[in-house]
């Protein structure tokens, strides 16, 4: 008698166009109304729509920031040395890290930590083929700790995992439904664009991703989808290429 375990997971409600995703979210969409830290119910809504993801059939990734508890950039501008800076910033990216995988396992979502600095007592190292393994099991890998380096922003984290897991999309979940030459916030003029290349992100400094991440993203292929993380099941309606987004390729 089989003792399969059948999935608790809704059935499929759209076809993905892709197959592999790596998902940035940056700290601040963890705030929600807040000034500063984690909002619960925002984080059960994001972790809800990332398991709705699975539930089409993609395999997918995170890498989480830390900006709703230390910004280095803000520590250096306070005058502090800024590879000391960067390290609390990648510890802050450690807590949010632990956040989401203690909401999606109370969801049933099998979820691995893996932190580019050492801390075995509460997560994994990375190790790139520990972590595709996960992802063959049909885990969500969550990387923390950025790249494990100062000078380097989880968006270039992102983009290298993307690369390393080999990914089909590199998703970035914003507080804007994609991109703008101006802040739509400030803005009721500003122009949303569907579709941009790289070289055009670069040359018109666009403040999507930092630009080594644009270059590392350009020089393998791997689109980039900006998206707002904010409405509900937002993660897997771009990932079917539907709803309101920016593709950058």
């Amino acid at each position: 008698m089989s003792t399969t375990k059948k999935s608790s997971l809704p059935k499929a409600a759209c076809k993905p166009l892709y197959r592999r995703v790596l998902l940035k979210i940056s700290g601040e969409a963890l705030m929600g109304d807040r000034p500063y830290g984690q909002d619960y119910k925002t984080i059960e809504r994001i972790s809800r729509d990332i398991k709705s993801t699975l539930a089409i059939g993609v395999e997918l990734c995170l890498v989480v920031g830390g900006g709703n508890i230390f910004r280095g950039i803000e520590g250096v501008g306070n005058g502090m040395e800024r590879a000391s800076a960067d390290y609390m910033g990648m510890l802050a990216t450690v807590l949010n890290a632990l956040a989401i995988q203690n909401t999606l396992e109370r969801m049933g979502v099998d979820t691995r930590v893996l932190s580019a600095i050492n801390m075995m007592q509460v997560c994994e190292p990375y190790v790139r083929r520990r972590a595709l393994r996960h992802m063959e099991r049909g885990r969500v890998v969550i990387f923390a700790a950025g790249t494990g380096n100062p000078f380097f922003t989880t968006d270039t984290a992102a983009a290298l995992r993307a690369n390393e897991m080999g990914c089909d999309l590199l998703m970035k979940g914003t507080q804007v439904d994609g991109v703008y030459d101006a802040d739509p916030r400030k803005d009721k003029k500003a122009k949303h664009f569907d579709t941009l290349s790289y070289h055009e992100v670069l040359v018109r400094d666009l403040k999507v991703m930092d630009q080594s991440a644009i270059s590392l993203a350009r020089e393998n292929k791997i689109p980039i989808m900006v998206f707002s993380i904010h409405n509900k099941d937002s993660i897997a309606q771009a990932v079917c290429g539907k709803g309101k987004f920016t593709v950058i390729k």
